[in-house]
């Protein structure tokens, strides 16, 4: 009989694309997730992925696999959720999913501080607003909000975030600036293009939000480097050279310490209202409302 494991495995390959996330989906080392996959191509007898340098491609048979099986296997995530062991039941868990950036700088410092589990998870928008309607999170932090009918999940705004330039200490901005006072977005834009840029590969709809709404075109350029994170891009910029577009949350502390600078905040505020969204069913009100509390104090 197959592992049901292997089933597991491949939906992660499949849906995050490379080895390395799957494995992180999964909180496992990425030979075992190879190990896996080998001996589920094994039993069916058939190659389910195209292995490239950059990306595992699914074959064919690989698509229909995956069409077959994805129903029966959210179904299965959602029992585990719902029936957990009486040893678990013991102590209060939520399961939050939020970006990984807001994790480490809200919620990671306070997790010593809890008298309750906790379960993160970490991914796109959408697929973790798809987790809570399913019941698998209780509670999402997201810049955008889905009203779906007959839903039971609610959102609550909480706070803003707004994208802001950012420049590595190491960069000259003198010309930049200068066109910044004089208003000058033509000249601007074209002094932008002579420098390095960094973005996030979660995170582009940043990038070009804020380019279209300060000069009224998309981004005629790719960043010269593209991160897995912003925290990534900020660690990069620290004390070096090159610019970015980041939130302007995640980047206060580095700016106030002068590793990195503040450049532009835009000539109109490209900002983002962060939600609250649970579900209206949750049993742990009281654990819910200490997180929401903790980004409420540290998001003033």
């Amino acid at each position: 009989m197959v592992n049901l494991e292997w089933y597991r495995t491949f939906k992660e390959i499949y849906e995050n694309g490379t080895l390395t996330k799957a494995s992180i989906a999964l909180y496992a080392s990425q030979p075992g997730v190879s190990v896996h996959l080998n001996a589920l191509e094994a039993y069916v007898g058939k190659k389910l992925f195209e292995r490239t340098s950059r990306k595992m491609i699914p074959t064919e048979d690989g698509k229909f696999l995956y069409e077959y099986i994805i129903e029966s296997l959210k179904k299965l995530e959602i029992a585990e959720q719902h029936f957990k062991k009486t040893t678990q039941e013991k102590n209060p868990s939520l399961n939050i999913g939020m970006c990984s950036e807001m994790f480490q700088l809200i919620i990671e410092p306070e997790i010593p501080k809890l008298d309750f589990d906790l379960v993160a998870r970490f991914g796109a928008h959408t697929d973790l607003i798809k987790d809570l309607n399913n019941g698998i999170l209780d509670l999402v932090i997201t810049p955008k909000q889905q009203n779906e009918k007959k839903s039971l999940v609610e959102y609550i705004p909480f706070s803003k975030e707004r994208i802001v330039l950012i420049a590595g200490n190491k960069t000259n901005v003198t010309k930049i600036q200068k066109h910044i006072k004089s208003k000058d977005l033509s000249k601007l834009e074209d002094e932008l293009l002579q420098n390095i840029w960094y973005s996030s590969s979660n995170e582009m709809e940043h990038f070009r939000r804020f380019w279209f709404e300060n000069f009224n075109k998309k981004p005629a350029f790719k960043p010269n480097y593209i991160l897995p994170n912003i925290t990534s891009i900020i660690r990069c910029l620290n004390n070096g050279n090159g610019l970015a577009l980041v939130p302007d949350f995640l980047c206060q502390e580095q700016i106030l310490r002068n590793e990195i600078n503040l450049v532009w905040e835009g000539k109109v505020k490209t900002e983002n209202t962060l939600y609250f969204a649970s579900r209206t069913d949750l049993k742990y009100k009281k654990e819910l409302d200490i997180i929401k509390n903790i980004f409420t104090s540290k998001m003033k």
